[in-house]
């Protein structure tokens, strides 16, 4: 149980919120090990010139930067909870923040710093395992969201033939209820490619 623990503290610790030459280290070794989802997930969202796209837990900033060199939205927002994650992704995003198409910011899921209706697409990638009050997070994510706007939340359920109880019971049976009591229509599980091994799924809904 002590070893345990001590694991749930590292990552709590390094994953959740990176802080320091460690957490850049982390943030910038994040960005190897997700390419593949990464990738996925931004195809799945099926981006439009007009969009307006939050990213929840930008990270050091791939994903941004893909959008921003690949599709003309008008703006690509991401927020974390890591002042350290935020500067790593500055960095790699600075010509597109210079440009005002992305904008990056420290903030909490909870009580996302956005008005009502303001984004067309939003996605987040391998954060759900550090979710707290999952209804509050659901609840901030429809409200962000324009009517027709789309959620794609990607993260892993496994990893070669085992299946995480835990993750399962989170996903499929907080998150997605969440979702459907909220609003959100044609909710579903989408199997995604596999990276190192991990099986990537992704929960995908649109707003009413």
């Amino acid at each position: 149980m002590k070893l345990l623990h001590s694991i749930k503290e590292y990552v709590d610790q390094n994953y959740q919120t990176p802080k320091g030459l460690i957490g850049t280290y982390i943030v910038e070794k994040m960005v190897r090990q997700h390419k593949p989802e990464t990738e996925w997930t931004i195809k799945l969202l099926g981006l439009q010139n007009q969009d307006c796209v939050l990213e929840l837990g930008c990270g050091a900033g791939y994903a941004i930067q893909m959008i921003s060199e690949k599709y003309q939205v008008q703006e690509i927002v991401g927020i974390d909870l890591s002042a350290t994650a935020i500067r790593s992704a500055t960095a790699r995003n600075k010509k597109s923040i210079n440009n005002q198409k992305a904008k990056l910011l420290e903030a909490n899921f909870n009580n996302l710093p956005f008005q009502d209706n303001m984004f067309t697409k939003l996605y987040s990638i391998q954060t759900i395992y550090f979710w707290n009050e999952i209804d509050s997070i659901v609840s901030e994510i429809y409200r962000v969201l324009k009517p027709g706007g789309i959620v794609v939340i990607t993260f892993s359920n496994g990893k070669d033939n085992e299946t995480w109880k835990s993750v399962k019971e989170v996903s499929e049976n907080q998150v997605m209820p969440f979702m459907m009591n909220n609003g959100f229509k044609d909710v579903s599980l989408v199997r995604g490619p596999d990276s190192r091994g991990f099986h990537t799924v992704s929960i995908k809904g649109t707003k009413e």
